[in-house]
C-alpha cells in the first residue's frame, strides 16, 4: 500500500521506526493485532432484514401506513401467583356477552368484535385512527390449568380470567434430611 506524494512519488504508509525508540517500543508496534469479526456484515443484513420484517409484518401503525387496513386486537397483561394464571384483556366498546373465551389446559382464546358505530352521512373524516372488526388471540399459559373452573369478569372495559392451576403444578416444599 502506498501514499501518493507531492510529485507523483510513493511513500511507504508504515512509519519508520524512529531511532530514539526503544526495542521494546518497536516490538509493540510490529505486534499489534485489530480484531476483526468476518460476520460483522451478515449480522448487520440480519439486523436489517429483521428490522424490515418487524416494520412490515407487525400490526402497530407505523409513519406512512394506513391504520384503517390494520386489525384491531385487543392488548393483554398476564400473570401467575401460586395458585391461579390472570388474564386481562382490554376490549373497550365489545359487549361482555358476545365474548368468546376458551381455556384449554395449556391456553386461552378470546374472540369477539369491536362494532363500528353507525356511520354518519356528511361526516368528512380528516383522520381515522380507531380500529374495528372480529378479533382472536390464543394466549399459551406457560402452566397447566384446570380449564373448567375459569372464571371470568368486566369491569370498565377490561375483562378478566382467573383460572386455576393444577394440582399438579401447584408448588410444595420439601424438608430436606440431613445424615
Amino acid at each position: 500500500m502506498g501514499v501518493r506524494g507531492g510529485r507523483g512519488g510513493s511513500r511507504a504508509a508504515t512509519a519508520q521506526p524512529n531511532q530514539s525508540q526503544s526495542k521494546q517500543e518497536r516490538r509493540k508496534r510490529k505486534m499489534s493485532v485489530v480484531r476483526w469479526n468476518s460476520f460483522g456484515d451478515i449480522e448487520t443484513v440480519r439486523r436489517s432484514m429483521d428490522q424490515l420484517f418487524d416494520e412490515v409484518f407487525t400490526r402497530r401503525p407505523g409513519v406512512g401506513r394506513e391504520v384503517a387496513t390494520l386489525a384491531w386486537e385487543p392488548a393483554v397483561e398476564m400473570f401467575e401467583s401460586d395458585h391461579e394464571v390472570v388474564v386481562r384483556a382490554e376490549l373497550p366498546d365489545v359487549d361482555p356477552n358476545k365474548v368468546e373465551i376458551t381455556v384449554t389446559s395449556d391456553a386461552i382464546t378470546l374472540k369477539g368484535e369491536r362494532k363500528h358505530e353507525q356511520e354518519e352521512k356528511g361526516r368528512n373524516y380528516y383522520r381515522r385512527e380507531l380500529r374495528y372488526g372480529t378479533f382472536a388471540r390464543t394466549l399459551p399459559l406457560g402452566t397447566e390449568v384446570k380449564s373448567g373452573d375459569a372464571k371470568a369478569t368486566y369491569k370498565d372495559g377490561v375483562l378478566e380470567v382467573k383460572i386455576p392451576k393444577s394440582e399438579r403444578v401447584k408448588p410444595t416444599s420439601v424438608k430436606v434430611q440431613i445424615a
